[in-house]
């Protein structure tokens, strides 16, 4: 492609965290009255890449290009002189201001010093118009549903720059209607020549709206295409790093011996979050879950859990009806939960490795039971020889370990509870050989030691070793539940891509 057809491009752009290289020689670039999809799983520099396209961050290699010419972005408004403007997920404007207020926020017309609110809202209204949007523009912007305040973000960005829109998932809080509104908004900016990357999870609105889709993995660019060009399966193999050309199956289907049900849900789900889905696990079993960020593989989980309950469908555990409304709920139902970001969510980085093991037995036990010195000791100790936590004290802080011996001070911690039933997510993401390793002996271990367990996992051939069934997960709802030779990397890569050429059962 020729450089001088670019308005933005990244030129071999390289960024390092540490010892980390986030970004590594990423080529990218967008071109006027075209829409640009950004994909990749969570690490593959997507958000890094869009920092220094906005001059958030700075590019400890290659450099950026405005207009084929190179420019040094010192921040984002500075970016915005450029006319680059950037519109996220978490609409960042004020709710309790008015949507002109908003719209014309640092640039207000003026009249003899003062701002002069009758010219804005009468500007607003006539800017609101070219968008389709007919509201008072004197109104608060928090009263309007999240759609109308996407829209109003896309139109201050562009007010503000005029070349380049980058939205950043912007359909994520959006429902299906909503979303038809924010595309037929894309579709007119498109055809009055603006640059438009866009950043999602969902396949179907990339295919939907975006002319070319460029994809990233671990830091490094895997391939630019036109999207007419490619197939979802192709999308989906890119992603994944996946060759899906083969369709050898596991020789023996995972069951399990006494088919005792422990958990029955059923119709159950979280408006915006996960669909209504029908599960039921069994004693001994691992139902994997596979699906692309976003897919709602994670929401899934959280409902389960009661992290963010669910507000719909009903729960059975062990034949008997039952209510989880938050976490203490699931904790007293014998639930164990290793979430996705453990350094966000799963450790307490300042509390050492043997308090992080014993805090979820300490509460479920209750506060008036309380582990004395000698007990937490006994307990850390035994699942730190077990897990292999390689940990200089137990009493060292846990923050201090690499992030495969936290992975195992989290499991640990659940392992501590006796738990029917565990949910783990991500488990082997991140961390070295060794300790992935140690984590797939133990979910096969439990496994065979009859608990129930749902673990969600990017890494198609691990997630196929050990689990019974499969399920598939897109735009936030259960498409598909894969049995015997059908759990297989092919055809989960082809039931998360919707590919119509074939049929999943």
């Amino acid at each position: 492609m020729t450089e001088g057809q670019y308005v933005l491009q990244a030129r071999g752009v390289t960024k390092i965290f540490g010892g980390h290289t986030a970004l590594d020689s990423v080529d990218f670039g967008v071109r006027p009255g075209q829409v640009h999809a950004l994909l990749g799983e969570n690490g593959a520099g997507k958000s890094t890449l869009i920092k220094i396209l906005t001059g958030a961050y700075q590019p400890d290699g290659g450099q950026v290009l405005v207009d084929g010419v190179p420019a040094v972005l010192e921040n984002p408004l500075h970016a915005q002189t450029h006319g680059i403007g950037t519109v996220y997920q978490e609409v960042n404007l004020l709710p309790n201001r008015s949507v002109a207020e908003n719209l014309y926020l640092g640039h207000q017309p003026t009249r003899f010093g003062l701002v002069d609110h009758r010219k804005m809202e009468a500007d607003a209204r006539l800017l609101l118009a070219r968008y389709g949007l007919d509201l008072d523009p004197g109104s608060e912007l928090g009263g309007h549903s999240v759609a109308v305040q996407q829209i109003v973000a896309i139109a201050r960005a562009v007010a503000l720059s005029g070349k380049v829109l980058i939205l950043d998932e912007p359909t994520a809080s959006l429902d299906r209607n909503e979303v038809e509104r924010l595309f037929e908004v894309i579709a007119d900016l498109k055809r009055d020549g603006l640059a438009i990357v866009f950043i999602t999870h969902f396949l179907d609105q990339v295919f939907a709206i975006a002319d070319q889709v460029t994809v990233l993995r671990n830091g490094q660019l895997v391939e630019t295409r036109q999207l007419d060009s490619v197939s979802r399966t192709d999308v989906v193999r890119l992603m994944l790093g996946k060759d899906i050309a083969f369709s050898g199956a596991t020789d023996v289907e995972l069951v399990n011996p006494t088919n005792e049900v422990l958990l029955e849900f059923k119709g159950y789900g979280r408006k915006r979050a996960v669909h209504p889905f029908d599960l039921t696990i069994h004693k001994g079993e691992v139902v994997g879950v596979a699906g692309l960020l976003g897919s709602g593989r994670t929401e899934m989980a959280r409902t389960m859990f009661g992290a963010d309950p669910a507000d719909q469908g009903s729960l059975r555990i062990n034949g008997a009806a039952a209510s989880i409304q938050n976490t203490t709920d699931a904790i007293g139902q014998s639930f164990g939960f290793c979430p996705e970001d453990r350094k966000a969510e799963g450790i307490f980085g300042d509390l050492s490795v043997r308090e992080n093991i014993i805090i979820a037995l300490q509460g479920k036990l209750g506060w008036f039971r309380a582990l004395n010195r000698d007990e937490q000791l006994e307990i850390a100790g035994k699942f730190g020889e077990s897990m292999d936590i390689r940990a200089a004290s137990l009493d060292m802080p846990v923050k201090l370990l690499s992030g495969g011996n936290q992975q195992k001070v989290i499991l640990s911690r659940w392992l501590a509870t006796d738990p029917a039933f565990l949910i783990l997510d991500e488990p082997t993401r991140g961390i070295d050989v060794g300790a992935h390793a140690e984590i797939v002996r133990t979910i096969n271990r439990l496994r065979d030691d009859g608990m129930a367990m749902l673990v969600i996992s990017s890494e198609l051939d691990e997630v196929v070793a050990y689990s019974s069934r499969i399920v598939v997960m897109r735009d936030r709802e259960v498409v598909a539940e894969l049995r015997g030779k059908n759990i297989n990397p092919g055809v989960i890569v082809q039931a998360i891509a919707n590919n119509p050429d074939e049929v999943v059962s």
